[in-house]
């Protein structure tokens, strides 16, 4: 089902869960500490590329047209498309998907045990269902994709 295909209150409606499911995890008592070293933002070298649902892509790609982008920026040396090369800033901190929330980075606290966050996984996956998407996709095609959809 295309962007423009989902009606307006279904679309607003599974982003502001795909936005809740974030703040819960938030909430979590999980010990995390992000001190944005991006090391786990270097794909190519980590060899780890987060998947994302089709709400969450949604969310990210919203989040990286607000920046003014209409299509994801090229990183040749293989680090997230979000990675602003410059600042070493991710360009959609505050929407980074919940592979990018959740992964393996020694420094933030090592990767969050599936068994703690499978109610928000499932949580993701409903509103996959609900936007006809087709299950999880790499960072770079899923908001690639999603970027097609919206124009």
């Amino acid at each position: 089902m295309n962007y423009r295909d989902v009606l307006p209150e279904k679309l607003r409606i599974a982003l502001a869960e795909v936005r809740q499911v974030y703040v819960d995890l938030a909430q979590k008592p999980i010990q995390r500490n992000c001190v944005g070293r991006t090391e786990c933002c270097h794909f190519k070298l980590t060899g780890r590329t987060p998947y994302l649902t089709k709400g969450e892509a949604l969310v990210a790609a919203k989040a990286l047209r607000a920046t003014g982008r209409k299509s994801l920026p090229e990183n040749p040396d293989g680090s997230c498309p979000m990675l602003q090369r410059e600042t070493g800033n991710c360009l959609i901190y505050e929407d980074r998907p919940f592979g990018c929330r959740t992964h393996f980075c020694a420094a933030a606290g090592g990767p969050i045990v599936r068994r703690e966050v499978l109610d928000l996984i499932r949580r993701l996956e409903d509103v996959d269902l609900a936007l006809d998407g087709d299950g999880p996709h790499p960072l770079d095609n899923a908001v690639g994709y999603a970027l097609d959809e919206m124009r």
